[in-house]
């Protein structure tokens, strides 16, 4: 039996990030503002966030890659009915923070807020 959180970090950044786009222009939003997110986010540059998209790389290798910001430690809440700070693994409460950021952003929060300006 393999292990889930495995599985979960190996799935495809590209795959959760054509998730992402869909649920924010959805709402209302642009891919634009969902970049700026990630982008704050991860640490990541607009060429090394596409590459990473066009890679096909892992959301461990992404999160290999990232440089969080300090603000990033700020990112609380419930996601899926999970609290993101009660996350014990590491790389799981990075994932869950990311999903909380597009959360928000989704849910019509200003970029500012939705990047603890």
């Amino acid at each position: 039996m393999s292990d889930p959180l495995a599985r979960v970090f190996a799935y495809p950044f590209s795959s959760i990030y054509g998730l992402y786009a869909a649920k924010v222009t959805k709402k209302g939003r642009t891919q634009a503002e969902l970049d700026e997110v990630l982008r704050w986010f991860t640490g990541l540059d607009a060429a090394a966030l596409a590459g990473h998209v066009a890679a096909g790389s892992s959301l461990e290798q992404l999160f290999a890659a990232a440089n969080l910001p300090p603000g990033a430690a700020l990112v609380t809440g419930v996601v899926c009915g999970v609290r993101v700070e009660a996350v014990e693994d590491p790389l799981m409460r990075k994932i869950r923070a990311m999903d909380k950021l597009v959360d928000e952003l989704a849910k019509g929060k200003k970029v500012e807020k939705v990047l603890r300006a």
